[in-house]
């Protein structure tokens, strides 16, 4: 039994995508000082994705559901908006959002 190599992995790297710049947005929100109202919103959205990466093949509408209410939850939060857009990138990679 060999160690299984990233590149021989099955897992999508979508997912692994999704959990790297989750877990860096989650360490920068963590480390972030200043207090805002939705802070807790934001931490137990992450915590979710960090969740539904680690199950495997996540369900997109989930996933944008959880980056909504992050996005929302973070809002002018300028120090975290890199962090945030990089884990809207790795979202989008899961499909277009539904139409209607």
């Amino acid at each position: 039994m060999g160690q299984r190599s990233v590149i021989g992995s099955d897992e999508d790297p979508r997912v692994a995508g999704l959990r790297t710049a989750v877990s860096r947005l989650r360490r920068e929100l963590a480390a972030h000082p200043a207090e805002f109202p939705d802070r807790g919103i934001a931490e137990d959205e992450l915590a979710a994705l960090a969740a539904m990466t680690a199950d495997g093949a996540p369900e997109a509408r989930r996933l944008r559901r959880s980056l909504l209410l992050i996005a929302g939850a973070i809002g002018s939060v300028s120090a975290l908006s890199r962090g945030l857009a990089e884990v809207r990138n790795a979202v989008e990679l899961f499909g277009e959002p539904p139409r209607g």
